[in-house]
């Protein structure tokens, strides 16, 4: 599909998230993992089952009676054997919905990629029939219910048409969602957090290695090229009913917008890393390709 596709890029719109299931169509097989080879992507939850799924680096608290001898031998780290269990594996996708997220300069607001990409995950989830949710940081709204399927697909692209058209009227923060997440998922599951930069620092550090311990966790953090990449010119904002002109022909102005951005998205990246999650950076303004490429295997680095 055309990447102007929506209004002016300014809102997502439920047909356009509905077009980007052609860009899913296409299978992937095993993949070797850092720990080991990874099921197909067709897998289901990896729990207590009959059938060898994956094996991945042993942590306190797992069944001794299932560590991999063979894998432990050859790279020198513990590692515990998963199975596939009945049941299907779930994919849940976590919006942050800061206000922050509603702008952008190049192709399509921030929201708007952000939807985009929690979309083509969706489709990918039911194309490996998992079981689908998503959530955001909300005392009120409760997360969509997991379904398998199109439904499931149709209702997550419901909710991010509804999250990413306008800031929501009550955002309760990145980290409430987070802590959601953890009471939904199970050993196994996929995550996708779709955050911006600046949100990462409002969570809990002992929070990040529990989301990663037990899931396929990733992180992707919206940015815009005007955030990373100013004019050198004097630049106006609208600031309420008056105007700012900002001196970004100044080296002491920009190295402040630096730190206000550049040096916020490493941290953020930093903190991901170090952590165990897999995190990239996205710009408004990346190919729909690349996006979906970021969801089968993002690295920890920006995407431009």
């Amino acid at each position: 599909m055309s990447e102007a596709h929506s209004n002016t890029g300014t809102i997502p719109t439920l047909p356009e998230l509905i077009e980007l299931r052609a860009m899913t169509h296409t299978r992937t097989g095993a993949k070797q993992g850092r720990h080991g080879l990874l099921a197909q992507a067709s897998s289901r939850l990896l729990g207590r089952g009959m059938e060898y799924a994956e094996s991945r680096r042993y942590v306190p608290g797992d069944d001794a009676r299932l560590i991999d001898w063979r894998l432990t031998a050859r790279t020198g780290h513990t590692h515990t054997k998963l199975f596939q269990a009945e049941r299907e594996r779930l994919t849940l996708i976590v919006a942050d919905t800061a206000p922050s997220l509603y702008f952008g300069t190049r192709v399509r607001f921030k929201s708007v990629q952000a939807a985009r990409a929690g979309a083509l995950a969706a489709w990918q989830a039911m194309r490996d029939g998992d079981r689908i949710a998503a959530l955001r940081g909300s005392q009120r709204e409760p997360p969509v219910a997991p379904a398998a399927g199109q439904r499931g697909a149709l209702r997550t692209l419901d909710a991010l048409v509804r999250w990413y058209t306008k800031p929501p009227d009550e955002d309760a923060g990145l980290s409430l969602a987070l802590d959601h997440a953890r009471r939904l998922l199970r050993p196994g599951s996929r995550l996708l957090v779709l955050a911006d930069p600046a949100s990462i620092a409002s969570v809990p550090d002992l929070l990040w290695p529990e989301l990663a311990r037990h899931h396929d966790a990733r992180v992707l953090l919206l940015t815009d090229p005007l955030e990373h990449r100013p004019p050198v010119a004097r630049l106006p904002f609208a600031l309420g009913d008056g105007r700012l002109e900002l001196g970004l022909d100044q080296a002491a102005v920009r190295q402040r917008w630096k730190q206000a951005f550049d040096g916020v998205l490493e941290q953020a990246l930093a903190c991901l890393s170090s952590h165990g999650l897999a995190a990239a950076s996205l710009s408004s303004d990346t190919p729909t390709d690349i996006v979906r490429n970021l969801l089968r295997h993002p690295p920890a680095r920006r995407a431009s």
